[in-house]
Parts: structure tokens; sequence; C-alpha cells
């Protein structure tokens, strides 16, 4: 983290100095983003937008205050990433459960009504990033949200007790869609208003407003199978209360435990059974004394003594899917400028059961929001949004198809060992998927294909180890300068900048014409690039990775582009150049060419555009002319 850059500052330097005339307290006629909904989703859009000063963004929310309790807990990896670039990763980590290992139990096959344990696995294989798999309260992830969003320089806090009932187009006028609001406190519900705003982002459920107003609909499975879930204190004598759980028994049903932050607290999800009309309105009303029974039936021999509830719920398990995330085509089919987008529940649902559902919404938004940054600010044209529905809706459609089979086989009854032609899931199957789908429940599967923010693979070669459209697989490095080991991928901060990590060739010739090519930032598209800001370093962060020990570099030697000057001392950064750290060599680890090096493109969503070698100026150019307006 670096700060002081435009003078001392005591105190916190996370609190962000507030923009002139900034206020929170009245909503305002118009915005440049309006996003309904303070779920994850919505908080990591306005958390991301709020880090630049001149977008006015309000975020409302039709409960009277911050989320206390309950809902969604999983973190995966890919998601502890992303924080990261929020600055808000160590916290996570302090606070959450680690989840390490996941064991799997079935029914005794000498005693059909007992449970033994039949397999422990490594939750997340090894190498696959940097973070672990977390459990920790939905809250507190949007509490660190909250907070980071209230230090920015904007001081942006949601507007609650407010919920939008309707929404309309009008592409004559600079803040195209008008949308009606409605308060929902007490005293004053019912009141309604109008605010106009440049785009607008429904983060505002499976029951969406806005989904409905851009004539979008969920489509799919209608739900068949009911889960309870609960989190407790509880005094139990099963041997694995706090390891991630997964429970076969012949008769009483299925479980999954989910121990949570803090060494006491555990989730169960518990199954309620095949749900149909018949059933539904009693399903609906399980009780809490019915989850703990059924749970108690689960895990005999062993015993369960809940002592506190701190929430529960009921929910069904549905996978459906709307066609697009975005109003991009008219009422006549005809292509328009996107201005208004859904995310989240909004636009797919599922189970809770691969832990994918909020990790997956976040990921929405941190794809979008920096791209409407980028129009709003002038840098990238309004055709940039159509990649926002492109690129998530086939995540999202994956992650049903995976939701899909996962839900059926953790719902499933399991097969009688002394019975091979008896219905049912085989146990061991469960516990093979689980391993087999492990890149997919860290949230590290995700590959955009090729379009204008993914380049084609033609020199993938050059780092066979960061895939073109996969996120950026981090390594372990050293900082030049101060010979600090860190993280690469930890450069990255969520502020809609690019990366070019250049990886130096084995002679250094490469880096350094490289370097001077940006320099003098000869062609036309990089003049234009450079003009976006300040300087080329606001736009595109270049960062300089070298195969030698640290020790044998000087630092005096460097290109000027990998020491600039900036702020309004001039002040110079230190921090653009690293070395391999030779007990975990990066040029090894992700397979980067020794002899050529590469350039690797990141997006600012750490997502990889491009593996280029380090002469191709020509193909780095024409990809970012159309992206930043060059054309």
């Amino acid at each position: 983290m670096q700060f002081h850059l435009n003078g001392f500052h005591a105190g916190d330097p996370c609190l962000q100095p507030a923009k002139e005339g900034v206020h929170n307290h009245e909503l305002p006629e118009a915005v440049d983003v309006l996003i309904a909904g303070s779920g994850p989703a919505g908080l990591v859009l306005a958390t991301q937008l709020s880090t630049f000063p001149n977008i006015v963004t309000r975020i409302l929310e039709r409960r009277s205050g911050p989320l206390l309790m309950g809902q969604a807990d999983g973190v995966a990896c890919r998601t502890v990433e992303m924080f990261n670039a929020f600055g808000l990763a160590d916290r996570l980590l302090r606070e959450a459960y680690w989840v390490n290992e996941t064991v799997f139990w079935r029914p005794d096959a000498s005693h059909r009504g007992s449970i033994t344990r039949t397999g422990r696995v490594q939750d997340t294989e090894d190498g696959l990033s940097e973070f672990p798999h977390l459990i920790v309260n939905q809250a507190r992830i949007q509490d660190y949200l909250l907070e980071s969003m209230e230090k920015s320089s904007r001081r942006l806090v949601p507007d609650y007790n407010w919920e939008i009932v309707d929404l309309a187009r009008d592409d004559t006028n600079p803040y195209p869609v008008q949308v009606t609001l409605r308060r929902t406190d007490p005293g004053h519900e019912g009141q309604e208003r109008q605010i106009r705003a440049r785009y607008v982002v429904g983060c505002d459920g499976a029951r969406s407003v806005v989904r409905g107003a851009i004539g979008q609909q969920l489509r799919g499975d209608a739900a068949n199978h009911a889960w309870g879930v609960m989190d407790v204190l509880a005094v139990t004598d099963f041997p694995d209360i706090r390891l991630k759980a997964a429970v076969q028994s012949a008769t009483g049903g299925n479980l999954l435990i989910i121990p949570r932050e803090g060494g006491h607290l555990v989730r169960f999800y518990v199954d309620l059974g095949i749900v149909d009309q018949d059933n539904r309105q009693s399903i609906r009303q399980t009780s809490i004394e019915q989850m703990v029974s059924i749970a108690r039936s689960i895990l005999h021999p062993y015993t369960l003594d809940v002592k506190e509830v701190a929430w529960s719920s009921v929910y069904e398990v549905g996978q459906r899917l709307t066609d697009r995330f975005d109003d991009s085509l008219d009422q006549q089919g005809d292509e328009r400028e996107p201005r208004v987008f859904i995310a989240g529940d909004a636009c797919h649902t599922h189970s809770a059961k691969a832990g994918q559902g909020m990790n997956v919404s976040m990921q929405d938004t941190y794809n979008l929001g920096w791209k409407i940054a980028a129009v709003l600010e002038g840098r990238s044209d309004a055709t940039l949004l159509k990649t926002y529905s492109q690129e998530r809706q086939p995540v999202a459609q994956e992650l049903i198809d995976f939701d899909k089979h996962w839900a059926a086989l953790m719902g499933g009854r399991p097969k009688d060992p002394d019975n091979p032609d008896s219905s049912g899931i085989d146990p061991a199957e469960v516990q093979e998927y689980f391993v087999r789908a492990g890149r997919y429940t860290a949230g590290v599967a995700t590959r955009y294909k090729p379009g204008m923010l993914t380049g084609e693979g033609h020199w993938q070669h050059l780092a066979e180890g960061l895939h073109i459209g996969s996120r950026f697989h981090s390594a372990p490095v050293i900082r030049l300068a101060d010979a600090k080991p860190v993280h690469l991928g930890h450069t990255a901060c969520a502020d809609g900048r690019w990366t070019l990590y250049a990886f130096s060739d084995k002679e250094q010739t490469g880096l350094r014409g490289l370097c001077n090519f940006l320099s003098e930032a000869a062609s036309p598209s990089l003049r234009r690039i450079a003009a976006l800001s300040a300087d080329m370093d606001g736009i595109l962060d270049v960062r300089a990775i070298f195969q030698q020990p640290h020790r044998t570099l000087r630092l005096e030697d460097l290109p000027p582009l990998l020491l600039p000057r900036k702020g309004r001392y001039g002040l110079i950064d230190y921090e653009k150049v690293f070395t391999a750290d030779s007990r975990l060599d990066v040029f090894a680890l992700r397979g980067i060419d020794r002899e050529r090096g590469a350039m690797v493109l990141v997006r600012p969503d750490q997502f990889i555009a491009h593996v280029l070698p380090l002469d191709g100026y020509e193909v780095l150019e024409a990809f970012l002319r159309p992206v930043f307006s060059c054309e």
C-alpha cells in the first residue's frame, strides 16, 4: 500500500481526503450510477465506483440498515484475491474460518442406521491460490465494503429505506434512465419520488424489479428440493464438527456441516427432502426444532445438543437464469447502448451447496464496475459495456450446470452396498466429484473467450501458466528497491487501471526496448492513452520482473519508465520492479520463456487480456486501440 504521495497526512492512510462539496444526506435529482440493493454484489460495485471522485454513485436499500446476520458465508479463493485488490483481504483472513480439509461420512456398512467417516481430502489443491477458502458471515463481508466506501473521497453510504418500483428510458436525455423510488420507512411508507441516472444496476435479488423493468425473466428448473439452514452454538461428540463435512445417512437424509468463524459457531444445511405441490407449504414452515431433530437423526450415533440458534431459514433449490444481463436490445430487438444492468440473484439463482452464489455475484459487479467507470471518465467507448453480459452470462450458465450436478449428489439418498440394484448415489462419487471440481469451487475456473477484452492465444507459449482469459495467477517475487518478498498479483488495486507485467528476457534487451517504446509514446494510440491521465501510469501500470537475483541488479541502471515520478512533488515510485525469488521462481512457476520473456496484459478486474512477446508493440497497440477509444 502506498500513501503520502501528495503530502504527509497523519492518521488512517485508508481515509481519503473528501471531495469538496460531497454530501450524502439527500438524494440528488440526477446521478451517474444508481445501484439497487446493498447486498454483496451491490456493495462491491459501489465500493469500486467510490474510488472515482468524479463519478456520482448512490446505492439504495429497502431495509432500514445494514445486514446483521445470516445468508451466505462461503468465500472462494478467487474472491479473497479480489478483496485483496480492495485492501480488505487481511481482515477477512484474520476473522474467517479457514476451510483446510473436507471430510465425507456415509452409512456404516455393518450398521446402516449409523454413519462412519469414509474420506478426508484437502479442500483446495496446492498452488491453486495464495489464499485459502474462507467462511465468514455475509454481514461481516458487507461491513468491510461499507467501511471502505465511507473512507473513499466520496464518503459513500447507502440510502436506506428506499426501493425502486419502476424505471423508464429516454435516450434524448443526458441522464437517460428515469427511476421511480418509494420509501419503506415507518411513517413515510409509499411516498414516491423520481431520480434520473446515466446507468442503473439492479442488485435487488431474485424478485428484482429492475429485471422486470427491462423485460428479462428468470428461466430454468423450478425448485424441487428443500434445505433448512441454521447457525448454531452446540455441544456434540461428532468428532469432525470443526471440519467441513458432507454426511449421508441411510434413512434420515443428508447434512452439510460448515464450521463458522470464532471457533464455536457451526452452520448446518439440513436435507428436508423433495418438494412438490402437496408438501411445499409444510416444508416452508419447518420449525427450528424439526431441523435440529433431523440433524440429530442424520448424525446418529453421535449426539447434538443445540444451545442457541443464531439464525435459521428454509429455502428451495432452483437453478434459473436470464437471457442477458442488460437492456442492450430495445423492444423491437434492435441493438443499443446498454444503460440498465442486472447482477447476482437478479439474473441467476441456484443452491447454496456449491458455495458460489455470493462469490459469482460479486465477480459480476467487479467485472462491470471498472467498465462503467472507464466509459463515464471518457477512457473507453460505450461499446465496452456490452462485454459485461457477453462475459458474465456464460459464467452464470456454467455455475448452474455445476450446481445441478452437485445439488443432486448432495441431496440424493446413498446407494445400499448390499443391494447392487438399488437406486441412489454412490457416496464415493460425492467425494470424487468434490475433488474433481476443486478449481471451480475455488472460483478460479472462469475463462473468458476471445473478444474485445481477451486476445487470441498465438503467443500463449511464452507464459504457459498464465492463461489468456483466466484470472492472473499470482506468485512470490522480491521487490528490488527494498528487497521485500511480496506477491506479484498484490500490486493490483481496484482502481480501474490496466497492468502490464513485463517478464524480462535473458539478456534484458527486449525488456529495455519495451520500456523505451512505452516511454516515447511514439504512436497516436499511446499518446491518446497517456493523455487520458496525467501520465501513462494512471492508465497502464507497468511492472517489470527480472530473472536475476535482486542483489545483482542496480536501481540506478533501470529505465526511467520503471522509476516514474508522480504526484505534486514528483516523488519516485520505487515499487515497479521485482526479481525472481530463488526459492519459488515465478518464471518456473508460471512457465515464462526465459530466453524471450513475455508481456502479460491484465485487465482492471485481474483477468489476463493478452500474452505477447516483449517486442510485440504493434499487436499491443492494436489490442488497446478499441478499448481506449483510439480508433
